[in-house]
């Protein structure tokens, strides 16, 4: 669990910002209290989904074709599905070195094309012998740690600030992280979503310049 939630498993998930670039340009985020706001509203939209399509991957990993089209759906937006598959496929490959395991190994080559990330999360998770509930605490986890780590190196934030920020969300990432394993548990899937990030991440997939991938 540690090594799927440290930044520096080779995932790739440090070349994005999940939204934090564009809306810093926007201005919508500008400084520690507004990246907080962000990151909660991320969190309860974008975590939520992420939770419980990572929580279902790893109870029943041999529906990953059905998660997959469930997240494929929950993601409106060209730009992010694309991320969303490319993320996948670069921690697949990571998992598959970690944790050499027949589901990950099917799941490449079913799918050559890529997972989308929270649903490859799961099945890693599942690989590294642990379950739903753990996968749904690295996926609330990412979905604030790689916006707030982006917005120290997009604002110049002072990182003992932003990591304090992070702390104060521990009850939030809890919350929401129980509330998507409690859905899968009842066989549904949160459907959270977020408009304003979609639009984000069509405006950022058109820059010509720009520090994060998405």
């Amino acid at each position: 669990m540690l090594l799927l939630a440290d930044g520096r498993f080779p995932a790739g998930g440090h070349a994005h910002s999940g939204g934090a670039e564009a809306a810093v340009r926007a201005g919508r985020v500008r400084d520690a209290e507004s990246m907080a706001a962000f990151l909660l509203g991320r969190l309860h939209t974008v975590g939520l989904t992420s939770a419980g399509l990572a929580a279902a991957a790893a109870s029943e990993p041999g529906r990953v074709d059905e998660w997959d089209e469930a997240a494929e759906v929950r993601t409106p937006s060209p730009a992010q599905r694309a991320v969303g598959r490319r993320l996948g496929r670069q921690l697949l490959r990571a998992a598959r070195a970690a944790w050499p395991h027949p589901v990950l190994d099917g799941l490449g080559e079913r799918h050559p094309g890529g997972v989308h990330q929270p649903v490859v999360l799961g099945v890693a998770a599942h690989a590294a012998g642990l379950g739903p509930r753990d996968a749904a605490a690295v996926a609330v986890y990412e979905s604030v740690n790689g916006p707030a780590t982006a917005c120290v190196r997009l604002l110049g934030l002072d990182p003992y600030q932003v990591t304090a920020r992070l702390a104060r969300l521990a009850p939030d990432l809890d919350a929401v992280a129980a509330a998507a394993v409690a859905a899968v548990g009842r066989g549904e899937l949160p459907a959270a979503s977020s408009p304003l990030l979609d639009v984000y991440a069509e405006r950022h997939n058109s820059w010509k310049v720009r520090l994060f991938a998405s």
